[in-house]
């Protein structure tokens, strides 16, 4: 597979490390009660199609949000997650 990074252009998937879905970016505040925490860190779907991930590019040390198809392993589209949470 191959990730189109916005700083470096198109890549091999081996130079990026997967963290998981894009829904990490959503963390519960501090003082939300123990259901949201636990739906949090616990709860997560695994559908089979389009997802949003968040993926680390090791040679430019970015974060990026990668939309992908899980059956195909077509990329859609990245961007940086500081774009993604603007």
């Amino acid at each position: 597979m191959r990730i189109p990074c916005p700083c470096c252009g198109l890549r091999d998937r081996r130079e990026f490390t997967y963290y998981g879905a894009s829904v990490f970016l959503d963390r519960p505040a501090p003082d939300a009660g123990l259901e949201a925490w636990d739906e949090y860190l616990h709860l997560r779907d695994n559908p089979a199609g389009v997802t949003r991930d968040l993926w680390y590019h090791d040679p430019c040390q970015s974060w990026l949000e990668v939309e992908r198809n899980t059956v195909t392993h077509e990329v859609l589209s990245t961007r940086p997650v500081v774009e993604a949470r603007a």
